[in-house]
């Protein structure tokens, strides 16, 4: 899902990133507010879990591959406008060092999986929880379809992206400068996949993890259940734990999690439309891309654009694989860690800048 440098034109990146900045815009600005509580914390704990998962591919129809993103439970924990925030750093540190996902295309997959993802989960979440008790399993339920839905939209606003290249940016000869893919085969790729194991585990993740925070810190749940004050029913006081030692528990599972990280190696194959510039000279990927995309082969070469843009940036570590690094398993290993701590360093760097600007503000 994550789109790479070169197959969307420069003016579809421009375009994006000027819808995602008003989102962003707002989401720091709603985020000052709540610097006293326990959110910055959280907002790394959950970019970090956004970032690992990630690392996880799956087997997807066609032999592509595919993965969940946390955008759900990051939403249901720290609402949509903090989601947005967590969601985005990782998708940030992804493209700037280990080139999963373009640079220039930033703005692009910020506005599908992190913002859009976020406000879809959200609604999903809200609309089916209802005034539900925080530990009710109805708020299950909620969580598993706000995952669910989440991805779906993400991964439905990249098909449309992806869908629309060809038909606005051609050569002289016709041929598609960019993603070559035109709605007809793009939205059906991308969904078929989606729709089922990649949705699933996204589903299961999000409703797994709401449901051990029921029985382990409800409080969690308060910030998207703001008519819920059964706090009798929760067995807590919500607000009374703060800081990075509240969180001790989550950060130990996900450094569990990072353990796991070289499974996501067992599965190989691109995902749909992240196949390099020599993918498409290359006899056996252009097969498994064809049939992967309606049975329709792909351009002889490169699109010009696609290949023009795809070099503008070289990641340090391409592929979570370090070069100097002989195990590709303990490389893997060494990215996750090395990925979370720069997600830690990122969204302290965030909070710092926002407490400068709040006080700032108040002068």
């Amino acid at each position: 899902m994550h789109i790479p440098d070169g197959y969307l034109s420069p003016a579809t990146c421009a375009t994006l990133y000027a819808a995602a900045a008003p989102f962003w815009y707002v989401a720091t600005r709603h985020l000052k507010r709540l610097l006293h509580t326990r959110l910055i914390p959280l907002i790394s704990l959950f970019a970090a879990f956004s970032f690992v998962i990630m690392m996880f591919n799956l087997p997807l129809p066609g032999g592509t591959t595919g993965h969940a993103n946390g955008v759900g439970i990051a939403t249901i924990v720290l609402g949509p406008w903090g989601a947005m925030l967590a969601i985005s750093v990782a998708l940030l540190i992804q493209a700037l060092f280990f080139g999963d996902g373009g640079v220039t295309a930033i703005g692009a997959n910020c506005f599908n999986i992190a913002i859009a993802g976020s406000l879809v989960g959200y609604g999903v979440y809200r609309l089916v929880a209802g005034r539900s008790s925080l530990k009710s399993p109805r708020r299950v339920i909620a969580a598993g379809l706000a995952g669910y839905c989440a991805i779906n939209a993400a991964a439905l606003l990249t098909a449309i992206e992806f869908g629309i290249q060809p038909l606005l940016y051609k050569d002289a000869g016709g041929a598609p400068l960019y993603a070559p893919y035109h709605l007809g085969i793009a939205i059906p790729a991308m969904m078929v996949g989606h729709l089922t194991f990649a949705g699933l585990a996204e589903l299961i993740v999000t409703a797994g993890i709401t449901s051990w925070l029921q029985r382990s810190d409800p409080s969690l749940l308060k910030m998207t259940a703001p008519h819920v004050f059964d706090l009798n029913d929760a067995g807590l006081k919500v607000g009374v734990k703060s800081g990075w030692r509240a969180t001790r528990p989550l950060w130990i599972g996900l450094a569990a999690l990072m353990v796991l990280t070289p499974l996501g190696l067992l599965v190989t194959g691109a995902a749909w439309g992240e196949w390099g510039p020599k993918d498409f000279s290359e006899p056996l990927t252009r097969k498994q891309i064809a049939a992967t995309s309606g049975n329709q082969a792909p351009p002889a070469q490169a699109p010009q654009g696609l290949e023009r843009i795809s070099s503008l940036w070289t990641a340090p570590i391409p592929n979570y694989a370090p070069p100097f690094m002989r195990s590709e398993s303990f490389g893997y290993l060494m990215s996750a860690m090395f990925g979370v701590g720069l997600i830690i360093l990122a969204v302290l760097l965030i909070g710092w800048i926002m407490r400068r600007g709040r006080k700032h503000d108040v002068n």
